[in-house]
């Protein structure tokens, strides 16, 4: 999902505009041993895309595609359709933009009206890819539509359950029909499989997402914090050779002695430790190098 609606965000900057909306389909089940639990357990970008708060499918070629996924999916899957996903690329600001607009929810009723009393509750995610880029974790809320005729019993009550009296900033948050849907709590899950995978992953390289996220003028500076850590050792080495009596014998118990070594030996330390980054650093410069001179 996520990679599909920073598909369209690109998509449209590359050719010069605006980001583009995209949209696709949710494939998963309610869960059996959760009531109102809705378990989404794949995701099917469609060809389709709009601009601001419009992105429907509502081409033949677009609803055909949708039929012969969907039949396709039926024969080998024991899911079906179940929801339905869109991003809204708007301009990064204060606040998320997942929101349904007025669009959005006579979409969403016109899926749960069709799914909903066949025992498929039929659910609608959105999708803020600038938030999520900019925060570096996925910005996305599911919603569900009310029925046309209920009316909340809680006056300006907004769709993830809060009460807001002030007007502007439920506009804001959560479109002009924020009375006539609601939000449903989101859990990310993953199978054992895949769980194990992402664990060794995270272990064997976890150090190089921590090198690539760290300042890169810190190399700049690293033959300088060298020049300094070194410094230390011949002082201290200087001062364990006056310490010592005539011939070369060392006073034992000497704090003089105790402390010079100390003094050794943390510097010792912290010189090993530069080094380390330092061979971690042109290790992973090299590897970039090679990286990208291959995808060119």
């Amino acid at each position: 999902i996520m990679m599909h609606c920073q598909s369209g965000v690109k998509k449209g900057i590359d050719k010069g505009g605006n980001p583009i909306e995209v949209m696709g389909m949710l494939l998963g089940r309610p869960d059996p041993d959760t009531p109102k639990t809705l378990v989404v357990t794949d995701a099917f970008p469609l060809p389709i895309e709009g601009f601001e708060t419009r992105v429907v499918a509502d081409d033949a070629n677009v609803v055909n595609h949708m039929i012969q996924l969907g039949e396709c999916l039926e024969a080998t899957r024991n899911e079906k359709f179940m929801g339905w996903y869109h991003s809204h690329p708007f301009d990064l600001g204060d606040h998320s933009h997942c929101f349904f607009s007025q669009t959005d929810l006579s979409t969403q009723l016109q899926w749960q009206r069709a799914e909903d009393p066949h025992g498929n509750p039929f659910v609608g995610i959105v999708v803020d890819p600038l938030r999520s880029i900019h925060q570096g974790v996925p910005e996305l809320k599911a919603f569900r539509a009310y029925p046309p005729e209920y009316t909340s019993p809680i006056e300006n009550e907004c769709p993830n359950g809060t009460i807001d009296l002030v007007e502007q900033k439920r506009l804001e948050l959560w479109g002009s029909c924020w009375q006539r849907y609601y939000e449903l709590e989101i859990e990310f899950f993953m199978s054992t499989h895949a769980n194990k995978v992402l664990q060794q992953l995270t272990q064997d390289y976890l150090w190089m997402r921590t090198l690539v996220q760290r300042d890169p003028d810190y190399g700049k500076t690293l033959p300088e914090k060298l020049k300094k850590a070194t410094q230390p050792i011949l002082t201290a080495t200087s001062s364990a050779r006056a310490s010592e009596a005539p011939g070369g014998m060392r006073i034992a118990g000497s704090s003089g002695v105790s402390v010079n070594t100390e003094s050794v030996k943390k510097t010792v330390d912290q010189v090993v430790a530069l080094a380390n980054e330092e061979v971690k650093t042109n290790v992973l410069d090299g590897v970039k190098k090679q990286v990208f001179s291959a995808s060119k």
